[in-house]
């Protein structure tokens, strides 16, 4: 029999994986608006996105699964007893309904239409807010991780480096291959661009900004 207490901590527990979803989707909207832009998409859509564009096997939702694999495997391969079969599980499940979300997303803007340079600005200004946004959400969240953040959070345990310095080595790394992709298979940038260094650098200070409304707010109601 579930007790009163147990009832609480299931609802709380059931809350916040809803929570944590709906920032998903917001998140994916966000990557969604940034490939609507042609500016170049975030550090880690980059990489998916680029390849989408070269050879268009998968959409770019079943690219980043399949960057979701791969730095589930880079986990599996650096913890190994120390990895939590649970945790992989959830974060598997989840990174593919971050896929799909993905797709779902590029499928319900795809009537808009971007045509000027600066309709191309406001509509990656408008990704990084977004995606920002559904970032924050899932921290307010807090019941799992997506696997490219878990992958650098599993490389600065094992390396003992800081775990910002391990993102910003993969948000450089992830441009970098991404440019090489572009430029090697189509011979211009179209999936990294001046809105790839953009986000790089906007997203986490939008972060940062939905903190200080967030405390702010809080502060009001006490």
């Amino acid at each position: 029999m579930f007790t009163t207490s147990d009832m609480k901590k299931m609802e709380k527990m059931i809350g916040r994986y809803i929570l944590f979803l709906l920032g998903l989707f917001i998140a994916s909207l966000g990557v969604a608006f940034s490939t609507k832009a042609g500016l170049g998409t975030s550090p880690v859509a980059s990489v998916p996105y680029s390849i989408s564009l070269v050879c268009p096997i998968f959409s770019l939702g079943g690219w980043l699964n399949l960057l979701s694999v791969l730095q589930i495997s880079v986990q599996v391969f650096l913890l190994g007893k120390k990895c939590k079969p649970v945790e992989i599980i959830i974060q598997t499940v989840l990174a593919f309904v971050y896929g799909y979300l993905t797709n779902l997303s590029c499928l319900l803007i795809k009537g808009v239409h971007v045509t000027t340079y600066m309709q191309q600005l406001i509509c990656m200004l408008l990704s990084c807010f977004i995606l920002a946004l559904g970032i924050w959400i899932q921290l307010k969240g807090a019941v799992a991780m997506l696997p490219g953040e878990a992958m650098n959070r599993a490389i600065s345990m094992v390396t003992g480096k800081k775990y910002e310095n391990v993102k910003i080595f993969f948000d450089i790394l992830y441009i970098v291959v991404a440019t090489f992709i572009c430029l090697v298979f189509s011979g211009h940038l179209k999936g990294v661009r001046e809105g790839s260094i953009f986000a790089a650098v906007a997203v986490g200070s939008i972060i940062k900004l939905y903190n200080r409304i967030y405390g702010k707010i809080i502060e009001k109601g006490e």
